[in-house]
Protein backbone atom coordinates (compact mmCIF):
# COMPACT_ATOMS: atom_id res chain seq x y z
CA UNK A 1 0.00 0.00 0.00
CA UNK A 2 2.96 2.39 0.92
CA UNK A 3 4.14 2.10 -2.68
CA UNK A 4 0.75 2.67 -4.50
CA UNK A 5 0.62 5.35 -2.32
CA UNK A 6 3.92 6.94 -3.15
CA UNK A 7 3.35 6.03 -6.84
CA UNK A 8 0.47 8.06 -6.80
CA UNK A 9 1.49 11.10 -4.76
CA UNK A 10 4.82 11.84 -6.56
CA UNK A 11 2.74 13.54 -9.74
CA UNK A 12 1.00 15.38 -7.74
CA UNK A 13 3.66 16.80 -5.31
CA UNK A 14 6.18 17.34 -8.23
CA UNK A 15 3.27 19.44 -10.06
CA UNK A 16 2.40 21.25 -6.35
CA UNK A 17 6.28 22.43 -6.13
CA UNK A 18 6.84 23.46 -9.48
CA UNK A 19 3.59 25.58 -10.09
CA UNK A 20 4.80 27.33 -6.89
CA UNK A 21 8.40 27.85 -7.96
CA UNK A 22 7.02 29.40 -11.89
CA UNK A 23 4.95 31.70 -9.99
CA UNK A 24 8.26 33.23 -8.19
CA UNK A 25 9.88 32.77 -11.45
CA UNK A 26 7.15 34.69 -13.53
CA UNK A 27 7.03 37.73 -11.00
CA UNK A 28 4.64 35.94 -8.15
CA UNK A 29 5.14 37.20 -4.64
CA UNK A 30 6.34 40.72 -5.79
CA UNK A 31 4.58 44.02 -4.73
CA UNK A 32 2.23 45.54 -7.23
CA UNK A 33 4.31 47.82 -9.31
CA UNK A 34 7.04 44.91 -9.97
CA UNK A 35 7.00 43.89 -13.56
CA UNK A 36 8.21 40.28 -13.81
CA UNK A 37 12.42 39.67 -15.19
CA UNK A 38 12.52 39.67 -18.93
CA UNK A 39 15.75 38.45 -20.22
CA UNK A 40 18.53 41.10 -21.47
CA UNK A 41 17.65 41.25 -25.57
CA UNK A 42 20.14 42.50 -27.58
CA UNK A 43 20.20 46.23 -28.62
CA UNK A 44 17.39 47.00 -31.19
CA UNK A 45 15.56 43.74 -29.96
CA UNK A 46 12.10 43.99 -27.08
CA UNK A 47 10.79 40.93 -25.12
CA UNK A 48 7.90 39.89 -26.49
CA UNK A 49 5.66 38.74 -23.68
CA UNK A 50 2.81 36.63 -26.04
CA UNK A 51 5.76 34.75 -27.48
CA UNK A 52 8.25 35.04 -24.73
CA UNK A 53 11.46 35.56 -27.07
CA UNK A 54 13.46 38.90 -28.01
CA UNK A 55 12.04 40.04 -31.12
CA UNK A 56 13.15 42.48 -33.98
CA UNK A 57 12.26 46.65 -32.08
CA UNK A 58 10.65 47.40 -35.85
CA UNK A 59 8.13 44.08 -35.60
CA UNK A 60 4.52 45.50 -35.74
CA UNK A 61 3.66 42.28 -33.53
CA UNK A 62 4.62 43.49 -30.32
CA UNK A 63 2.01 45.67 -28.22
CA UNK A 64 3.03 49.58 -26.47
CA UNK A 65 2.49 47.99 -23.50
CA UNK A 66 5.45 45.27 -23.85
CA UNK A 67 7.25 47.92 -25.29
CA UNK A 68 6.69 50.41 -22.37
CA UNK A 69 7.60 47.71 -19.92
CA UNK A 70 10.85 46.58 -21.88
CA UNK A 71 11.59 50.40 -22.07
CA UNK A 72 11.50 50.70 -18.02
CA UNK A 73 13.66 47.65 -17.85
CA UNK A 74 16.39 48.97 -20.25
CA UNK A 75 16.36 52.16 -18.18
CA UNK A 76 16.61 50.31 -14.86
CA UNK A 77 19.59 48.50 -16.70
CA UNK A 78 21.62 51.90 -17.61
CA UNK A 79 20.63 51.69 -20.82
CA UNK A 80 19.23 54.52 -21.09
CA UNK A 81 19.18 55.54 -24.66
CA UNK A 82 18.13 52.24 -26.03
CA UNK A 83 15.35 52.84 -23.70
CA UNK A 84 14.34 56.35 -25.10
CA UNK A 85 14.89 55.09 -28.87
CA UNK A 86 12.46 52.13 -27.45
CA UNK A 87 9.64 54.83 -26.91
CA UNK A 88 10.02 56.55 -29.47
CA UNK A 89 8.56 53.67 -31.53
CA UNK A 90 5.16 53.65 -29.57
CA UNK A 91 2.04 53.75 -31.48
CA UNK A 92 0.57 55.88 -28.36
CA UNK A 93 3.59 57.46 -26.93
CA UNK A 94 1.71 59.67 -24.51
CA UNK A 95 0.41 57.18 -21.69
CA UNK A 96 1.24 58.16 -18.16
CA UNK A 97 2.95 55.81 -17.78
CA UNK A 98 5.59 55.79 -21.01
CA UNK A 99 6.08 59.38 -19.95
CA UNK A 100 7.27 58.60 -16.79
CA UNK A 101 9.86 55.91 -18.37
CA UNK A 102 11.18 58.48 -20.80
CA UNK A 103 11.09 61.20 -18.11
CA UNK A 104 13.11 58.44 -15.76
CA UNK A 105 15.36 57.62 -18.75
CA UNK A 106 15.89 61.35 -19.38
CA UNK A 107 16.69 61.96 -15.87
CA UNK A 108 18.97 59.78 -15.58
CA UNK A 109 21.02 60.93 -18.48
CA UNK A 110 21.56 64.59 -16.69
CA UNK A 111 18.80 65.97 -18.75
CA UNK A 112 16.81 66.75 -14.86
CA UNK A 113 14.87 69.96 -16.51
CA UNK A 114 13.27 67.71 -19.71
CA UNK A 115 12.26 64.59 -17.29
CA UNK A 116 10.45 66.96 -14.86
CA UNK A 117 8.67 68.25 -18.02
CA UNK A 118 7.68 64.62 -18.87
CA UNK A 119 7.11 63.83 -15.35
CA UNK A 120 4.63 66.77 -15.06
CA UNK A 121 3.00 65.38 -18.11
CA UNK A 122 1.98 61.88 -17.03
CA UNK A 123 0.64 63.61 -13.54
CA UNK A 124 -1.41 65.13 -15.93
CA UNK A 125 -2.33 62.10 -17.41
CA UNK A 126 -2.86 59.95 -13.72
CA UNK A 127 -2.78 62.36 -10.61
CA UNK A 128 -3.12 58.94 -8.53
CA UNK A 129 0.18 57.42 -10.17
CA UNK A 130 2.37 57.08 -7.10
CA UNK A 131 5.61 56.12 -9.02
CA UNK A 132 5.35 59.06 -11.88
CA UNK A 133 5.16 61.26 -7.89
CA UNK A 134 8.40 59.54 -6.41
CA UNK A 135 10.83 60.29 -9.35
CA UNK A 136 9.30 63.62 -10.18
CA UNK A 137 10.43 63.88 -6.05
CA UNK A 138 13.73 62.79 -6.94
CA UNK A 139 14.21 65.01 -9.90
CA UNK A 140 13.35 68.00 -7.70
CA UNK A 141 15.53 66.61 -4.85
CA UNK A 142 18.44 66.90 -7.76
CA UNK A 143 17.05 70.18 -8.93
CA UNK A 144 17.72 71.64 -4.96
CA UNK A 145 13.65 72.00 -5.04
CA UNK A 146 13.24 70.22 -1.52
CA UNK A 147 10.08 71.95 -1.02
CA UNK A 148 8.58 70.61 -4.08
CA UNK A 149 9.84 67.31 -3.11
CA UNK A 150 7.81 66.72 -0.02
CA UNK A 151 4.73 68.29 -2.06
CA UNK A 152 5.26 64.57 -3.72
CA UNK A 153 5.75 62.84 -1.22
CA UNK A 154 2.29 63.81 0.75
CA UNK A 155 0.87 63.52 -2.52
CA UNK A 156 2.27 59.75 -2.79
CA UNK A 157 1.14 59.69 1.22
CA UNK A 158 -2.71 60.52 0.23
CA UNK A 159 -2.18 58.11 -2.80
CA UNK A 160 -0.83 55.03 -1.21
CA UNK A 161 -3.23 56.10 2.40
CA UNK A 162 -0.38 55.49 4.44
CA UNK A 163 3.64 56.36 4.69
CA UNK A 164 4.39 52.18 3.86
CA UNK A 165 4.22 51.78 0.42
CA UNK A 166 7.60 51.67 -1.74
CA UNK A 167 7.33 55.28 -3.40
CA UNK A 168 6.98 57.05 -0.53
CA UNK A 169 9.84 55.38 1.04
CA UNK A 170 12.04 55.82 -1.21
CA UNK A 171 11.57 58.94 -1.88
CA UNK A 172 11.87 60.31 1.67
CA UNK A 173 15.06 58.35 1.65
CA UNK A 174 16.08 60.63 -1.10
CA UNK A 175 14.81 63.63 0.46
CA UNK A 176 16.83 63.12 3.75
CA UNK A 177 20.30 61.85 2.19
CA UNK A 178 19.89 65.00 0.55
CA UNK A 179 19.67 67.09 3.40
CA UNK A 180 22.82 65.63 5.31
CA UNK A 181 24.79 66.59 2.27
Amino acid sequence: MNIRFAVLMTPLLLTVALSGSLALANGGGGGDDEMPTRPNCPKGQVFDSKSQRCVRQTSNLVPDEDRTNYAYQLAKDGRYEEALALLDTLKQPNTAKALNYRGYATRKLGRTDEGIGYYLQSVKLDPQYAQVREYLGEAYVIKGRLDLAQEQLQQIKSICGNTQCEEYQDLAEAINGSSKT
